[in-house]
């Protein structure tokens, strides 16, 4: 069994960066992706980025990349998305998701840390 927990949320301004954290406990040695969401105010989930077990650093997703990295310390045990230039409409909830070596999906969830961005 895996737990997620997000830390490292706040109010920032817009341009500012911030790094959050997703710390595992647990079989974290059995997790085989770790991946970040975000759900702004009355908007779909989005994907954000994913780490894999065998890299060091992650891929955030299309237009991200050139803003958001996702990396890891300790094994699976603790993973990082470093944020910056952050936008007011970046404002979400941000969760970590994780997928295990024995199923084919994320499977198992964080409750997410709050990130505001005011302009």
């Amino acid at each position: 069994q895996v737990q997620l927990t997000e830390s490292g949320g706040g109010p920032v301004q817009a341009g500012d960066s911030l790094r959050i954290t997703c710390t595992a406990s647990g079989r974290s040695v059995s997790i085989y992706s770790l991946a970040w969401f975000r759900r702004a105010p009355g908007k779909e989930r989005e994907f954000v980025g994913q780490i894999m077990r065998t890299s060091d650093v992650g891929e955030a997703s299309g237009s991200l990349m050139d803003r958001f990295t996702i990396l890891k310390e300790n094994g699976m045990n603790k993973t990082h998305l470093e944020m910056k230039h952050l936008r007011p409409e970046e404002t979400a909830n941000y969760f970590c998701a994780a997928r295990m070596v024995e199923s084919p999906k994320y499977n198992v969830w964080g409750r997410g840390t709050q990130v505001t961005v005011s302009s």
